[in-house]
């Protein structure tokens, strides 16, 4: 009894044991930790395959709605032409033919060049011209501007044209202008006229700007010719005063005089310096001093006799006495030649200060003219600086006043001369296609972005249904398992006696609903994948319930029960749904005695218990008559009921009441060896099913795992295992009645 309370935990080994040797019960099972690690890429992607299966008549629809929609539109829509004109932009070409834009050097700056020539392009000097021959913003708007406002077109408002578009080719020099148009010969017309335009108005642009430059400079030439003429006047003026022409060059000769001047008196100062010494020396008497001059030649000769007739004198005076001729002679002689020596002394003096007063008077004329000179050169150069100031002002005028000249000329030149560094290098001609609208460029594109779109529409659609749809979604949400999977069945009342006694003999194919057959043999995988889940602890009572109600357990916890009653094998199905019950209902037996009146009057549960006609092997205990003061009795006395019964029966199914909600399903599910929660495919809220897990799990129960109730392929692709499933069965049904008519 304790271990039927309290089954013992199955290890995973044995869980998955009987799994891997019945195909059925592996198609019903949950995928394993690994099959999950190793396969979720591709089960993802098989995922997505099946949320487009399921969504493919509604992304059809749509994409089929936008593709025809687009496709209408484009064929009704007007069809634009396009023209283009090409500008050739050469940023080398000068600016002018004359002076030193003519030289002008080459800028690195095309790129900038090229995009303010494309801004000016679009200005309003540029388009208005063109706007007014041809009216095009009044053909914009009636063209296609109408929907979009309703104000007429201003005047005087900047010239914008929508359909223009100016564009440079990457790695290139040059500048498209296109225009479009419904008009083809329009659009090539447009587009010249804005070449056309473009060129005009910086040719206009630059004579404006170089007749003003003129004009200025003309202003300013008249105030430089008369600053001119006024430095000129002072300049002659000037040299009038100074009767000299040029006061420069006569500073120049001046100057020249004065270093020869200079010379002069210092070859003089030092004449006069020798001389003045000879005479000095001479004045003093000493012969000596005398020799010593530069005048010593005239007295070489008398100087030389008398040493001779002195030397004679000494010699005869040696041998000679006074009174002897000889002797008297040499004095003679003597007194004789220093006569002359003393007259040529004499004279040489009269000389050497002849030559001294010559050699003083001549310092003193130089001394006496250099001091002029320099006076002189004084007074000019004062009067020089004045000259120099004067002349450099009439200079620069003469010389600014000509260089503005030479600049109007310039300026007078080149403003006529029409720049070619911007050309029209190939003009526009009318479109032979229309370049909108393009029929099948926007077909194609709306398909495909229709396409995405509603296939990203559907992602998002079931990335955001909260629901429980498959048995991946289930293993890697809630950390459980899913047990089996039941498939809809349309037409569902009324069959449930076809179902019960065809799932006996539904592998022989006896029957004739198929989609009954498929959701038979789904009950008994569900059973098997129940039952044979652990063979060591044999399931004794088993409880199905639900997260909330309409799930489809009452269905569930019937059909299991005729399906193993089916095998032989005695099952007990007992109603614990005491608030609204539906057993009964289903096999149309009697509750006046039920679960209920066990639980409130003491009755033994076999006094309740009735066999349902046609299942020999199953019997039914009712709810009886709804109580809630039954309700509030679940609990010891269920339990000794479940385990009564559990020793008379192979299995007890107990149909609980919904979990969430209700207080008895938790008695019930402690009570059980094992609880199979029912779930609604597409249906039942996420939360609410780990809302119901997680109690389980609370109160210690032994949850078997889940139930995906209602599969169809809108759902989950659950559902085709069961297409198989039908369609063995509707084919081996075809052979069957063959071979009926053959033998026939």
């Amino acid at each position: 009894m304790d271990a039927l309370m309290s089954p013992k935990p199955r290890s995973i080994t044995q869980t998955l044991a009987p799994v891997q040797e019945n195909p059925q019960v592996q198609l019903a099972t949950a995928p394993t930790w690994w099959d999950v690690n190793t396969e979720s890429s591709g089960r993802k992607f098989s995922h997505y395959l099946f949320i487009f299966r399921r969504r493919l008549w509604e992304i059809f629809g749509f994409v089929a709605a936008c593709t025809l929609a687009v496709l209408v539109i484009s064929l009704r829509s007007t069809p634009v032409f396009e023209s283009t004109a090409t500008l050739d932009i050469d940023r080398r070409s000068p600016t002018g033919i004359v002076g030193q834009e003519s030289i002008q050097p080459f800028n690195n700056d095309a790129d900038q060049y090229i995009a303010t020539q494309m801004q000016l392009i679009t200005s309003d000097s540029v388009l208005r011209p063109v706007e007014l021959q041809f009216e095009l913003r009044q053909r914009e708007r009636s063209w296609l501007g109408q929907w979009f406002s309703d104000s007429e077109v201003d005047p005087a408002a900047p010239v914008a044209l929508e359909h223009l578009e100016v564009r440079r080719p990457p790695n290139t020099y040059l500048v498209q202008i296109s225009y479009r148009s419904d008009d083809r010969e329009l659009a090539a017309n447009a587009a010249n006229a804005i070449a056309e335009s473009y060129l005009e108005h910086t040719y206009r642009t630059r004579y404006h700007a170089a007749s003003g430059l003129s004009r200025y400079m003309e202003k300013q030439l008249d105030e430089l010719r008369a600053r001119m003429e006024s430095s000129n006047d002072a300049l002659a003026q000037f040299e009038r005063e100074l009767n000299i022409i040029n006061p420069e060059e006569q500073t120049s000769i001046l100057s020249a005089r004065m270093l020869e001047l200079n010379s002069e008196f210092t070859k003089a100062q030092a004449d006069r310096v020798a001389k003045e010494a000879a005479y000095r020396s001479i004045l003093s008497g000493s012969t000596d001093a005398a020799r010593a001059s530069s005048y010593s030649s005239a007295l070489d000769k008398p100087l030389e006799d008398y040493n001779d007739a002195l030397r004679q004198f000494a010699d005869v005076r040696t041998y000679l006495g006074p009174n002897h001729p000889e002797h008297r002679a040499a004095a003679r002689r003597v007194e004789e030649v220093k006569g002359l020596l003393e007259t040529a002394r004499q004279s040489l003096s009269a000389t050497v200060a002849i030559e001294f007063e010559k050699a003083a008077d001549r310092e003193r004329m130089l001394r006496a003219t250099l001091g002029e000179t320099k006076t002189e050169l004084d007074k000019v150069n004062a009067r020089s600086f004045e000259y120099r100031s004067l002349k450099r002002e009439a200079d620069g005028n003469r010389n600014l006043y000509e260089e503005l000249l030479r600049k109007i000329k310039e300026a007078t030149i080149n403003s006529s001369f029409q720049n070619s560094s911007a050309r029209i290098s190939d003009h526009a001609r009318p479109g032979q296609e229309p370049v909108f609208p393009k029929t099948r460029v926007n077909v194609l594109l709306a398909f495909l972005l229709s396409l995405g779109l509603a296939c990203t529409a559907a992602v998002t659609v079931d990335y955001l249904d909260n629901t429980i749809r498959d048995p991946e979604q289930v293993v890697q949400t809630m950390n459980t398992q899913v047990v089996g999977t039941l498939p809809m069945v349309k037409s569902w009342r009324g069959k449930l006696a076809l179902t019960a006694a065809a799932s006996s003999g539904a592998l022989s194919g006896e029957h004739e609903d198929s989609a009954i057959s498929s959701y038979g043999e789904a009950v008994r995988t569900l059973r098997n994948s129940i039952l044979l889940a652990d063979f060591d602890n044999r399931m004794r009572s088993l409880l199905i319930t639900s997260a909330s109600p309409g799930e489809g357990k009452s269905t569930t916890a019937l059909h299991l029960a005729v399906a193993h009653a089916s095998q032989s094998h005695r099952t007990l199905l007992i109603d614990g749904d005491l608030r609204r019950p539906s057993v009964h209902k289903r096999f149309e037996v009697r509750s006046e005695v039920g679960l209920s009146t066990v639980l409130l009057e003491d009755l033994d549960w076999r006094q309740a218990v009735v066999t349902p006609q046609g299942y020999t092997h199953l019997d039914i205990l009712p709810a009886g008559p709804s109580s809630r003061q039954a309700a509030d009795l679940v609990g010891p006395n269920l339990a000794e009921t479940l385990a009564q019964a559990a020793v008379e029966y192979d299995l007890v199914i107990l149909d609980a009441p919904p979990l969430l909600g209700f207080a008895e399903p938790m008695r019930m599910a402690t009570a059980v060896d094992g609880v199979v929660v029912v779930t609604r495919a597409g249906e039942t809220n996420r939360k609410a099913v780990s809302s119901v897990v997680d109690i389980l799990t609370r109160i210690r129960a032994n949850l078997i795992g889940l139930v995906l109730n209602e599969v169809h392929k809108q759902v989950s692709d659950g559902y085709y295992y069961y297409s198989y499933y039908r369609k063995y069965y509707t084919d081996r049904s075809s052979e069957n009645r063959s071979r009926s008519k053959e033998v026939a």
